[in-house]
């Protein structure tokens, strides 16, 4: 592989160049303690050459002060940044660190392995495109290793790269790597989504780099890619989600004559005359206009002039798009295109990761943030609790720090519904205490619940003339408020 440092050096805007175009694949390294994962990434780094001189220096005196692999360069000190995580010798914090080969970009979140910063790993890979398993080929597989697989899976990650580390230390034998390997191969059906996730199986040593930038020859009897020429080869699976969703983040009125609404496309993509439905009040329109770039004039628009716009735009683009007629749209709001309309609910089944000391209350208020949305939301019920070392579905009534379940959450007003496995973007949010403001969990829709009790009474309630009156009118001259028909 050509090292990308000389270029750097000699002609920065070549580099910048042949840079701009390239794929961006985004991993994240995770797994029990000592594991090494900070180990490999620093390798990565390390034989990519993307580390500066001063750095290998300062890391070389690290490494006689705070490491932990004798005479040789600690490459864990590259991502450990923080003195706490230095003096124990643990990750406690991701750490996110960039490099490149001549067909890739990569984007690199080292994650902690310790049970009490489950959290972080599940932030790490909220985003990431492949997760690499690390295994102490040692040790086998740990209660982590379950742990990070199966919230790697939930949130997920298409690929999981299986890396059994530190080989080194067993002589490299076959045995120990096809035990492992045989042992993992049993975690699989209990893993969410799995028949949807590419397993690959690669035996390493991050320390002194084996079958990592090249093929160890101290074991021949492996056949596969090394970790680097996998990654530039692995296949990125995309978000390949067609329907449109754009989560109005705000509504902008720089004066008289515009109003545009503003926001992330989620998904999709969205043309001038397209027709759009408005979630959760169900109004729609047509698209005026796409506004391209920021309005940079404030000024008034005469009858002649007008705002820089294009004919399409798509996901991951932010935008502003303009109607052709006044309706009332407001910031947490979601226009969609309306031949492509998902259900509206305010009860919804969810798989809850928790991430707070404090326990999870059934029927307390939290606040919900989906999209651009923040509303408040209570757990009615825990379906079940899973238990990740057995992968059992158990019963409970609250959640501890680092448990996973699934539960019905009930939320003050109606939402757009995508499920997570459909739509990532729309169908995550975070659970945050309403009275610290600190995150206490993660949340991934399953599906919409219908309130079956709601939707009782209303059939066996007596309306009257007045009543049945004015859902007719209603149905007859607003049909885009989609009135049920009631019946006296």
């Amino acid at each position: 592989m050509a090292h990308q440092s000389d270029l750097i050096a000699e002609n920065i805007e070549q580099y910048l160049k042949e840079h701009e175009n390239k794929e961006i694949l985004r991993f994240i390294t995770c797994g029990s303690v000592d594991d090494g994962k900070s180990t490999l990434i620093g390798r990565l780094l390390y034989d990519s050459k993307m580390i500066f001189e001063d750095q290998l220096a300062a890391i070389e005196k690290d490494s006689k002060k705070s490491g932990t692999t004798g005479d040789k360069i600690d490459l864990a000190l590259l991502v450990d940044g923080l003195a706490s995580e230095r003096e124990q010798g643990i990750t406690i914090d991701v750490a996110y660190r960039f490099f490149s080969t001549e067909k890739r970009k990569f984007i690199i979140a080292d994650t902690p392995g310790h049970e009490q910063y489950t959290r972080n790993m599940a932030t790490g890979a909220s985003t990431a495109d492949v997760a690499i398993i690390l295994i102490d080929a040692r040790q086998g597989i740990l209660t982590q290793t379950k742990r990070h697989s199966y919230i790697a899976s939930l949130l997920g990650i298409k690929n999981l790269v299986v890396a059994i580390n530190k080989m080194d230390l067993v002589d490299f034998s076959q045995e120990v790597f096809e035990n492992i390997k045989k042992d993992y191969a049993q975690i699989i059906p209990n893993l969410p989504h799995n028949e949807d996730i590419n397993f690959e199986y690669i035996p390493i040593s991050a320390l002194d780099g084996d079958n990592i930038l090249t093929v160890s020859p101290k074991c021949s009897w492996y056949t596969g890619l090394p970790l680097m020429q996998l990654l530039d080869t692995i296949s990125i699976h995309k978000d390949e989600n067609d329907d449109f969703r754009l989560p109005v983040q705000y509504v902008s009125r720089p004066h008289l004559n515009f109003r545009g609404f503003s926001g992330t496309i989620a998904s999709g993509k969205i043309s001038v005359g397209d027709e759009i439905t408005v979630l959760p009040s169900r109004k729609t329109s047509v698209v005026k206009s796409i506004v391209s770039n920021e309005i940079k004039d404030l000024r008034p628009i005469g009858k002649d002039e007008t705002v820089e716009t294009m004919e399409t735009a798509f996901a991951p683009m932010a935008t502003t798009i303009t109607l052709k007629d006044e309706i009332d749209i407001s910031r947490g709001d979601m226009i969609v295109k309306s031949n492509s309309i998902p259900q509206v609910s305010n009860k919804l089944e969810v798989m809850v990761v928790w991430m707070d000391e404090k326990k999870l209350e059934l029927n307390s208020n939290y606040i919900i943030k989906r999209a651009t949305s923040v509303i408040n939301g209570t757990f009615k019920s825990i379906e079940y609790k899973k238990d990740i070392n057995s992968f059992k579905e158990m019963s409970a009534d609250t959640l501890e720090l680092n448990d996973i379940a699934k539960c019905t959450l009930s939320i003050d007003r109606q939402i757009a519904v995508d499920a997570y496995n459909k739509n990532r973007h729309t169908g995550s949010f975070i659970i945050i205490d309403r009275y610290t403001n600190t995150t206490v969990g993660a949340g991934m829709i399953v599906s919409s619940v219908m309130n079956e009790s709601e939707d009782k009474d209303e059939k066996i309630r007596d309306y009257t003339k007045a009543e049945i009156e004015l859902n007719a009118y209603i149905r007859s001259n607003f049909p885009e408020w989609e009135c049920k028909e009631i019946i006296g």
